[in-house]
C-alpha cells in the first residue's frame, strides 16, 4: 500500500496527517507554538518553530501508522497564507516571520497605491493593497529594517519554508503566491511591472509551480530529522484555504466552503478570473490548474470566541473540565438558549482589524446594545452571530460579482458547532453540509500529492474518490426573517463607526 502525507502549517500549530491511497487518515499529530505580538496590531512567528513542529509531526505519524518510509508516495504542504519569511544566503531566517494577521503596514499600502496606481494594482494582482498580504510587509522591511533587507537572499511563504527545509528547493505554487500581491493573477506568474515598481529583485522570489507539480525531493539531512525516505517527492501544495478547498471537494464552479478557525473564510471556485474592483474580497489562483477563486477573510472569527472564552468564561471552562468536554460545547449550549439577536446585542468581530468586506486595519471590536440585562450567554450568542453576519456580508459580495453560491460546506473548529452551522444556513439561505471526515488542508495537499505522483489523474478525480459529505442543515426561513433587521443594523454600524475608528487609531 502507498501512503500520502499532508503537512498544514497553521497559526496555532502544525498538523501532520498520513493517509492511505484511498484518502483514509491513518495517524495524525499536531504540534503547537506561540504567536508573538511585540506591539498592538503586530503578529510574528519563528520559522524554526514551524520546522520543529513539522519534523516532530512527521516522525510521530510514521511511528504511529507503522508505515514504511519507502511506501510514502508523496508529501503535500499547506499553510497560513501571506506570511513573510526572509532568509540570508545560507538559508537562515533573518527575522521572525510577519504573519497574515499583522496590521502594521498601512503606510506601505498607501505607498503601493502611489507607486503602482490604485486601479492598476487591482487589475494586475486582483486585489487592492492589503496590510495582511506579503508585498506591503516586504516594503515595511525595506523602509524600517534596511540592513535586514540588504542581507535578504530569499523570500518565502510559511509552507514554502518547510519545503526548503525538506528539499533544499526555493519553490512556491500559484494558490499561495497569488496572496503575496506580487503576481499577475490572471496570467498565473510573477508580475514584472509590480516587482519593478516596488524595487523587489525577481531573484529573491521562489520558482513558480501549479499546486500538484512535484517541486523537489526529500534530501538526506531532512530524512534524518523527519524519518522520511531520501527522495520522497514533495509537491507544490497550496495555501491553507486553497488546500481546504480540495480537502472539502470544492473544486468546481458553484461550490463553496466556509471555514471558521482563528479567522473565517468563505471560498468559492470560478472557471474564470473575477475581480471586485472595490477590493472587498480577494481573487486568487485556485489549487486546481486552470481555475480561480473568490475568497473573503474575517480576521477575528474563532479568535473572537477564544478571546471571550479566555477573558469572560472561567465558569464554563471549569464546568467543561469537570465534565471532560470542550469549553466551547458548554458556551454554545448557553448561546442556544438565547433568542436570535441576543436580546438586541450585536457584536462586530474586528479584534484584529478587518479584511473582508471592509479592508480596514483600524477598525476594532464592538459590543453594541450592551445593557445590565445581558449575561455571558448573551455575549456568547452575539459573538457567534457577529461572525455569521460577517460571512453573510461576504457572500452577498460574491453573488453581486456573479459567483454562484448554492452548495456550502462548513469546516474548521467552528464548523463543528451545529448552532453556528444553522446560523450560516439561515443567513446564506442555502443548505450547509459538513464532511464525514474533516482533515481539511492536510487532506487537500495529500490529494495534490496523489495527483502529482500519479495515484490520481486529476484533482477532480481525487476529490470524487475520497471526499464524502454529511446530510446538510437546511435554512429555516422564519429564522432567516428574524435575522434580517439585526443583519441590516450590523452592516450599518461599520459605516457609522468608520471615521471614529480612524480617530481612535490616531490618539497617541
Amino acid at each position: 500500500m502507498k501512503y500520502l502525507i499532508g503537512i498544514d502549517t497553521g497559526t496555532s500549530g502544525t498538523k501532520t496527517v498520513i493517509f492511505d491511497d484511498l484518502g483514509t487518515p491513518i495517524a495524525s499529530k499536531t504540534v503547537e507554538y506561540p504567536m508573538y505580538q511585540p506591539h498592538n496590531g503586530w503578529a510574528e512567528q519563528d520559522p524554526e518553530d514551524w520546522w520543529r513542529a513539522a519534523a516532530e509531526g512527521l516522525k510521530a505519524v510514521l511511528a504511529k501508522s507503522g508505515a514504511s518510509p519507502d511506501d510514502v508516495a508523496g508529501v503535500g504542504l499547506s499553510g497560513q497564507m501571506h506570511g513573510l519569511v526572509m532568509l540570508d544566503r545560507d538559508g537562515r531566517p533573518l527575522r521572525p516571520s510577519i504573519i497574515w494577521c499583522d496590521q502594521r503596514t498601512g503606510a506601505e499600502c498607501d505607498q503601493m497605491n502611489r507607486l503602482i496606481g490604485e486601479k492598476r494594482v487591482i487589475e494586475i494582482t486582483a486585489n487592492p493593497p492589503m496590510t495582511g498580504f506579503t508585498a506591503s510587509k516586504i516594503l515595511w522591511v525595506q523602509n524600517n529594517e534596511p540592513d535586514i533587507y540588504a542581507r535578504c537572499a530569499h523570500i518565502l511563504l510559511p509552507k514554502d519554508y518547510i519545503r526548503y527545509r525538506l528539499t533544499g528547493e526555493f519553490a512556491t505554487e500559484v494558490s499561495d503566491a497569488s496572496g503575496m500581491q506580487l503576481m499577475d493573477v490572471g496570467g498565473r506568474c510573477w508580475s514584472s511591472e509590480i516587482l519593478e515598481k516596488l524595487s523587489i529583485d525577481r531573484s529573491l522570489l521562489a520558482e513558480m509551480h501549479e499546486s500538484p507539480d512535484v517541486t523537489g525531493k526529500v534530501h538526506s539531512a531532512a530524512a534524518a530529522e523527519t524519518g522520511l525516505a531520501v527522495g520522497t517527492p514533495v509537491v507544490g501544495g497550496a495555501g491553507d484555504n486553497p488546500a481546504a478547498a480540495v480537502g472539502t471537494g470544492v473544486v468546481s464552479e458553484g461550490t463553496a466552503f466556509t471555514t471558521i478557525g482563528t479567522s473565517a473564510v468563505v471560498y468559492a471556485v470560478s472557471d474564470s478570473i473575477r475581480i471586485d474592483m472595490k477590493g472587498r474580497v480577494h481573487s486568487l489562483c485556485a489549487s486546481v490548474p486552470g481555475k480561480w477563486t473568490v475568497m473573503s477573510c474575517t480576521q477575528g472569527a474563532g479568535l473572537s470566541l477564544k478571546w471571550l472564552r479566555d477573558n469572560c468564561c472561567a465558569p464554563e471552562i471549569a464546568e467543561a473540565e469537570k465534565l471532560g468536554v470542550d469549553p466551547y460545547e458548554i458556551m454554545t449550549g448557553l448561546a442556544a438558549g438565547i433568542p436570535i439577536g441576543a436580546d438586541r446585542l450585536l457584536f462586530l468581530p474586528y479584534l484584529m482589524g478587518e479584511r473582508s468586506p471592509h479592508p480596514d486595519p483600524d477598525c476594532r471590536g464592538v459590543f453594541f446594545g450592551l445593557s445590565a440585562m445581558h449575561g455571558r450567554a448573551h455575549l456568547i450568542r452575539s459573538v457567534l452571530e457577529g461572525v455569521a453576519f460577517s460571512q453573510r456580508e461576504c457572500v452577498d459580495v460574491f453573488r453581486e460579482m456573479g459567483v454562484p453560491v448554492s452548495d456550502m460546506t462548513a469546516t474548521g473548529g467552528g464548523g463543528r458547532s451545529r448552532l453556528w452551522r444553522q446560523m450560516l444556513a439561515d443567513l446564506y439561505e442555502c443548505p450547509v453540509n459538513t464532511l464525514t471526515a474533516d482533515e481539511g488542508g492536510a487532506l487537500g495537499v495529500a490529494l495534490l500529492a496523489g495527483v502529482g505522483t500519479g495515484i490520481f489523474s486529476s484533482v477532480e478525480e481525487a476529490c470524487a474518490a475520497v471526499v464524502k459529505k454529511s446530510a446538510p442543515l437546511m435554512p429555516d426561513e422564519k429564522a432567516g426573517e428574524r435575522y434580517k433587521p439585526y443583519f441590516s443594523l450590523y452592516k450599518e454600524l461599520y459605516l457609522r463607526l468608520k471615521d471614529t475608528y480612524k480617530t481612535l487609531a490616531g490618539i497617541p
